[in-house]
């Protein structure tokens, strides 16, 4: 790769001509001013003081890191990634200005721009069918001795090839162990003998300020080290994954290199950036090493990631919704649905339950219960502890195969309709509604206005609970709704479809 090297401004030689100017003035003026023992100057020439200030050059100043042995010990073990997929060939539409354009170039034997495909795509690019050869970069890190790399599955998807590049410029073709999309973590194998693993650290023990240091290709640039601080941890950015967050120089390329602490451990896989330019803007994020692993050694196992499920639908728990339901904190995660026939439902968990316990793990952010749910083995028996209607209820639930929840379509409504308050028109369920809803109550939204608008009720929701008490009729919800204090926000339970949630109002 050839070197671009950019001469320094003229401004900038003139400000260092002037400070090397200044600094000789200082060293003459300070030679001819009295020995030890003779009265000193009335004032000290600034130029004297910035002389007598300035390090020594080559002295480390303290409490500044020095990388210079992390890069020595965790270099040899982060690697190159190249992938090649085929694509569609792009060629320009006949009569397009791209391809007038080039028409121009080839009439005059003109050679193309940078950047300009030829009509006929050339052999290096194109394989026996015409179809071009797209080629990635992105990074990795020797996870074991025996040929195991540890990167990011966004690195190796739809590669038809991957080549595994190593510090001491070995190549070797790479073969996929698995993939999983939902942590952005991939296994790839190859043939290889000295190989040198890293070392995993601890992620609890990583602090937010902490120096960390990043090694990767970034736009295809091999071992390239930034460094930086971690800026924040637990970031909710997926379902699965409290991210690392850092402000670590990271651009495509970096993905699938490690994150590295000043013990020289690994503690994350560089994965994503925070950009609207596709360029770093000082937010970076690495999947937490910890979660990495967990899922690289079922990869690894079995080529796939098998995770617990339960069939609910959640949502976060917020201050108003805790005040309204009695919940000492702000703290669960909210059940608004359950699947028909899923684990859930078999164990009596209902809609509208906070679910404050799993298996034994506090639930403080409704995000932590995919993440827990998922790491339990299917097939577990475990303990869910749940806020229902004032008090809290153990169940026990055993914990099934992760697939997708799906939804039921709400049901069609009959004509009849009765006024009610809180901004409502309302009407009885019929027998056929409440056995497809398998309720044995409530009462369906005919019209809806004013707040009850405002909180996002629609028409055909079905109210099934009023603050903490159920609705079972329009005279239920009536009573309830005219009993509420004036003024005051009132939380309503609804169901659409096959899920529920609460919504609060605020007359």
């Amino acid at each position: 790769m050839s070197k671009v090297l950019i001469p320094p401004r003229p401004a900038r030689r003139w400000a260092l001509i002037g400070v090397s100017l200044a600094a000789s003035a200082a060293l003459v003026w300070a030679a001819v001013q009295p020995r030890a023992g003779a009265q000193p100057a009335a004032a000290s020439s600034p130029a004297t003081v910035a002389m007598a200030s300035a390090p020594t050059p080559g002295v480390r100043l303290s409490g500044l890191p020095d990388f210079t042995v992390l890069v020595e010990e965790v270099g040899p073990s982060v690697v190159n990634i190249r992938t090649v997929e085929r694509v569609a060939p792009s060629r320009p539409q006949p009569g397009s200005p791209e391809e007038q354009m080039q028409e121009f170039f080839r009439r005059f034997g003109i050679p193309l721009p940078p950047g300009m495909a030829p009509r006929s795509p050339g052999p290096r690019d194109d394989d026996e069918r015409g179809q071009r050869r797209q080629r990635g970069v992105g990074s990795g890190f020797v996870y074991s001795a025996d040929g195991f790399i540890m990167t990011n599955a966004h690195v190796v998807e739809g590669a038809e090839e991957v080549i595994v590049t190593l510090p001491d410029k070995r190549e070797f073709k790479a073969r996929v162990v698995g993939a999983d999309k939902r942590t952005d973590v991939a296994l790839v194998k190859i043939e290889a003998s000295g190989l040198k693993p890293v070392r995993i650290g601890d992620v609890e023990r990583l602090k937010v300020g902490e120096w960390v240091l990043a090694i990767g290709s970034p736009f295809g640039l091999d071992n390239t080290v930034t460094a930086g601080i971690v800026s924040a941890k637990q970031r909710e950015t997926g379902d699965f994954l409290p991210f690392i967050q850092t402000d670590v120089a990271i651009n495509p390329g970096n993905s699938g290199g490690p994150l590295i602490n000043m013990r020289g451990e690994v503690v994350g896989i560089n994965s994503q950036i925070y950009s609207r330019s596709g360029g770093f803007m000082g937010i970076s994020f690495a999947i937490p090493i910890d979660e990495a692993v967990r899922v690289a050694e079922q990869l690894k196992a079995h080529g796939k990631v098998t995770r617990g499920r339960i069939g609910v639908a959640i949502e976060p728990v917020d201050k108003e919704l805790a005040e309204s339901l009695g919940l000492p904190q702000a703290s669960g995660a909210l059940v608004r649905g359950v699947e028909e026939g899923s684990p859930a439902a078999k164990a009596g968990i209902e809609p509208g339950d906070i679910i404050l316990r799993f298996d034994g793990k506090p639930i403080d952010k409704s995000i932590d219960l995919p993440r827990i749910v998922g790491n339990t083995k299917p097939g577990t028996q475990a303990k869910v502890e749940v806020w229902r209607r004032g008090t809290t209820r153990t169940l026990t639930v055993t914990v099934g195969t992760f697939e997708d929840d799906t939804v039921a379509a709400a049901p069609a409504r009959p004509d009849s309709a009765k006024a009610g308050p809180l901004g409502l028109t309302v009407r009885e369920l019929s027998a056929a509604e409440r056995r497809e809803l398998k309720v044995s109550g409530g009462v369906r939204i005919v019209e809806v206005s004013g707040a009850a608008a405002a909180a996002g009720l629609r028409p055909d929701d079905v109210i099934v609970g009023l603050g903490n008490q159920p609705v079972g009729s329009v005279a239920d919800f009536e009573r309830l709704a005219s009993a509420w204090p004036k003024g005051r926000p009132v939380t309503v339970l609804i169901r659409r479809g096959e899920w529920a949630q609460w919504v609060l109002v605020r007359p």
